[in-house]
């Protein structure tokens, strides 16, 4: 049996689901869901990040990590953490880059959260010569200061999708055609009290999306950070308010169909930060300004760093470096569309990089 059959198969039997049961079929099954069953990054896979574009993105995040341990008084033991930590990359640049901060690695006690099986076998090879310890839940991180990072972690939970019906709201569902294939359905008009501030903002047929898995996830965050100390880096693509149909499959780097072949594509929805950042507050937590990628990196120095790098390369290598100073900066490819969003403990100041 393949997802799709499984997933038919469900609908036959209970009827349409919400576009979040869709998404947490497709990535997350256990036998059959995307992440379950390979690696989905580089160019053998569905989608490049930022860590596997250059070494001074995850650089750039451990100094500032670092950085903010240092502001905080060096809180010992702490744990050092990232949120769906793909290939291990980004943690192996920060480790790098951090090595030489005195105090930093004899303190630091690593931690992972991630489900996949085939990618947990990566990040081990990414960080052998480390102990690290790996989690199912954000619950099983130590209670202690926290200094973590989540580059898109948050894009890839499920959403639930309304549209706006008068006062009420239509949930957006997955059901079968009459031929029996995955198309998109409406349910009927309901009032959603979670929705109810979006009233004054949106109009009738606007579409807005629901992230009910991030809200939790944050609130730990928040309360350890608020409890213990530390601070939290999230990246990733979104802004400030939802507002549109952003579900969107990758497969082999092109976009594709949502519905076709479930499990062999990447599905992302754009980040909801207000969202993020008003359930960091309600747990105790501060939040900095949602900064974009570019303007962030930037101000770390990212300019500086590629300009170190330069000096000892040339030709292609020299290339590549220019090309992915660009791609991660420039405000025309990920510099504007990527986002950056700090937590940290209300009475200390948000991380290097960005602004209360």
């Amino acid at each position: 049996m393949s997802l799709q059959d499984h997933i038919i198969a469900r609908i036959r039997t209970d009827g349409p689901i919400s576009v979040a049961d869709y998404m947490a079929e497709a990535l997350l099954h256990p036998t059959y869901g995307y992440y379950a069953t390979r690696d989905p990054l580089g160019a053998s896979g569905d989608f490049t990040t930022a860590p596997e574009i250059s070494q001074m993105f995850g650089e750039l995040i451990g100094l500032a990590l670092a950085q903010t341990w240092i502001d905080q008084g060096s809180p010992t033991p702490f744990t050092l953490a990232e949120l769906g930590p793909g290939r291990g990359t980004l943690m192996a640049d920060v480790l790098r880059a951090t090595k030489a901060v005195p105090g930093f690695h004899a303190a630091m006690r690593i931690s992972l959260l991630e489900a996949s099986p085939t990618l947990r076998k990566r990040q081990a090879e990414a960080l052998s010569g480390y102990a690290a310890t790996w989690h199912d839940t954000i619950e099983e991180l130590p209670e202690q200061a926290l200094f973590l990072v989540a580059n898109e972690f948050f894009d890839a939970l499920p959403v639930r999708q309304f549209l706006r019906d008068g006062e009420g709201w239509r949930e957006k569902s997955v059901g079968l055609s009459e031929d029996g294939t995955l198309q998109f359905g409406l349910g009927p008009v309901a009032p959603q009290p979670a929705l109810s501030h979006r009233i004054e903002d949106t109009s009738d047929n606007d579409l807005v999306e629901l992230c009910e898995a991030a809200q939790p996830i944050v609130s730990t965050l928040a309360q350890r950070i608020a409890a213990y100390g530390g601070c939290a880096l999230i990246v990733d693509y979104g802004d400030w308010r939802s507002l549109g149909d952003t579900l969107q499959a990758l497969r082999s780097h092109a976009p594709s169909d949502p519905l076709l072949s479930p499990g062999e594509a990447d599905l992302t929805t754009h980040v909801d930060f207000e969202a993020l950042a008003l359930a960091a507050k309600s747990a105790g937590a501060e939040f900095s300004r949602v900064t974009p990628q570019g303007v962030f990196l930037e101000r770390l120095g990212i300019t500086a760093r590629a300009q170190a790098l330069a000096a000892h390369l040339s030709g292609q290598q020299l290339d590549q470096l220019i090309a992915a100073h660009r791609r991660l900066t420039h405000p025309e490819e990920m510099g504007n569309l990527f986002k950056v969003l700090a937590l940290y403990p209300a009475q200390m100041t948000p991380p290097p990089g960005l602004n209360a």
